[in-house]
């Protein structure tokens, strides 16, 4: 029973590898034959092109060569987007084969090659390129944070210089207000004592006089 169990996960795993394998062949297909027909589009415009050069050169009239450059340009702007389509699908199609194109000499290859087999090409590695981006992007994130926090600490030193001085000027405001309810204190009481040495003095003097009318 068990050897059937086996079997039977055997069958079921190259089952899925081979359907795997024909899906993948079926898109790749598929890409391709897009592909031909992007580039036979791509052939009738540079045919389009062969003539609007041509009908300039015969030409006289300065508006009609005008207007054939314009459309010179039109036409040059199609197979621009029409060859971006085409780079795409052929990455896609490279992907499906995990392979990768020698950026020299155009050759295929396998992802793990460091260098082109045909030309010898060093190859860039994007995993590393990414990385190193990565890289200098988080030391500039840190480089960023640490400089915020600089400028925290700063406006806190700040904050805090500038209330010891408010807490300075309130010292003093208050230093001077009780030595002005001071002086104040003073003048206050100073007068009265002049008050009672003048009902004092008054009093004396009105006992003498009270004495010398006896």
């Amino acid at each position: 029973m068990e050897f059937f169990d086996k079997l039977g996960k055997k069958a079921s795993e190259a089952y899925k590898i081979t359907a795997d394998k024909t899906g993948k062949i079926a898109k790749e297909t598929k890409l391709k034959l897009k592909m031909s027909q992007l580039r036979t589009q791509v052939n009738d415009l540079y045919e389009e092109i062969g003539k609007k050069v041509y009908e300039e050169h015969i030409r006289e009239e300065k508006q009609a060569k005008e207007d054939i450059k314009q459309d010179l340009e039109e036409l040059c702007t199609k197979i621009d987007v029409i060859s971006d389509e085409i780079e795409d699908l052929l990455q896609e199609c490279l992907e499906l084969r995990d392979k990768k194109q020698c950026k020299n000499c155009y050759a295929e290859m396998d992802k793990e090659y460091k260098y082109c087999p045909n030309c010898g090409a060093k190859q860039d590695d994007e995993s590393s390129e990414n990385d190193e981006n990565n890289e200098e992007e988080s030391f500039q994130n840190v480089s960023l944070f640490e400089e915020n926090e600089d400028n925290n600490k700063n406006e806190e030193n700040k904050e805090n210089k500038e209330a010891e001085n408010d807490g300075d000027e309130t010292t003093e405001e208050s230093s001077n207000l009780e030595k002005t309810v001071k002086v104040e204190s003073n003048v206050d009481k100073d007068e009265e004592e002049a008050e009672v040495k003048d009902e004092n003095s008054e009093e004396e003097n009105f006992d003498n006089d009270d004495t010398t009318m006896y």
